[in-house]
Order: C-alpha cells, then structure tokens, then sequence
C-alpha cells in the first residue's frame, strides 16, 4: 500500500531517545499516518547552536534508532534548506516535492501553546493538520479546539534530550533511555563529553 499520509516529526533529536521513539511509533500506528519522519533539524530559530551536535551525527543517531521500523524514516530534508529553518518553508517544500502526499505535523502541547509565534502560523492551520502529543505540565491552550488540532492519548514521556546529555557527561549509563546502537554511536564517537 502506498504510503500518502506522512506525520512530520521535527527535532534537533540530540540525542534521539526512547520517549521520541515512543512518540513516533505511537503516531504511526495509533492514528490514520501511514508513515512518520524524523526531520532533523540543523538549527532550531528558538535553539543556541552552540548546544547542538553535529547534524550529521544526528541524523546517523536517528536512523540507527528506527532500523527496522518499517513505518518510521529519517529525513535530512532540511539541511539543504536556509537556515533557520522554519515548519512553514519546510512544509511547502516536502508539499511541491511529494505532491501526491499529504503531510501532517507531529507536535508536543507545549509548542502548540506557543504555537501562534510560528512564522505564518495561521498558514499552516490552514492548509496542515496537526496531530499534538501530550506534555506535563502543558495543555495546548485554545487552539486545542481548532478543526485542525488533533490531541492524541501518545503515553506522556519526561525523558529530555538533556536528560541524556548530563547523564553522558556524567558518566552514567544511558542503558533504556536511549536505543543501544545509539549508546554504542555516542561512546565511539565520544559525544556529549563536554
């Protein structure tokens, strides 16, 4: 069967972890996506650069984590963009390159809180739907009521990329928090050490 519905899961994903991977295989087979992407971001417009590994490494990190998931892939889609990158220039872009797609966006309540500072915000309303997964401490705010808000029951994960970061800077294991090929990424590659 042809895959035509297509969730977009942005994220610096630095490291990918368990609660994103659980995020995207819920989204993938508890809702109507046929698939779920994994756009690395290069550089998040309301993220420090300096914070963020390579996105190469990212990348390789995210596809080693989903390996086999028949319904998850990685996309690089962005780096070739401008940077920032902006939801918006993304969207139209996969939109004018896969036309017989429909892309939706994957996001958490605590974006769609502060969703209405997004570039062309009201556009993607609009034309996109948006499938949100709960996060402590958020509700989403009004827009949660919008035609084109989905709120899902995705099972509500506080593990932090940051989480992880300390935790590899502090010597301690990563061992469930992260998918074992991507603990093995990071210790030969020895990310996250400063």
């Amino acid at each position: 069967m042809a895959s035509n519905k297509i969730g977009l899961f942005f994220g610096s994903f630095n490291p990918i972890h368990i609660g994103h991977l659980i995020i995207a295989n819920y989204m993938a087979n508890y809702t109507d996506l046929d698939e779920v992407w994994f756009v690395v971001s290069p550089q998040n417009p309301f993220k420090v650069k300096k914070n963020l590994g390579n996105m190469y490494d990212r990348l390789e990190m995210v596809s080693l984590a989903i390996e086999g998931a028949e319904k998850l892939r990685a996309s690089d889609v962005e780096f070739s963009l401008p940077q920032p990158s902006y939801t918006i220039d993304t969207l139209i872009h996969l939109t004018e390159k896969y036309p017989a797609k429909a892309f939706t966006l994957i996001m958490g309540e605590d974006n769609l809180t502060s969703f209405h500072k997004w570039k062309n915000a009201d556009v993607i309303l609009r034309d996109y739907q948006i499938i949100v997964y709960p996060r402590p401490d958020y509700d989403g705010g009004d827009l949660k009521k919008h035609p084109s808000v989905v709120v899902t029951e995705t099972p509500v994960m506080e593990l932090s990329s940051t989480f992880v970061r300390n935790a590899v800077k502090a010597g301690k294991s990563l061992q469930f928090y992260v998918p074992d090929k991507v603990i093995d990424f990071i210790e030969k590659k020895g990310l996250y050490l400063r």
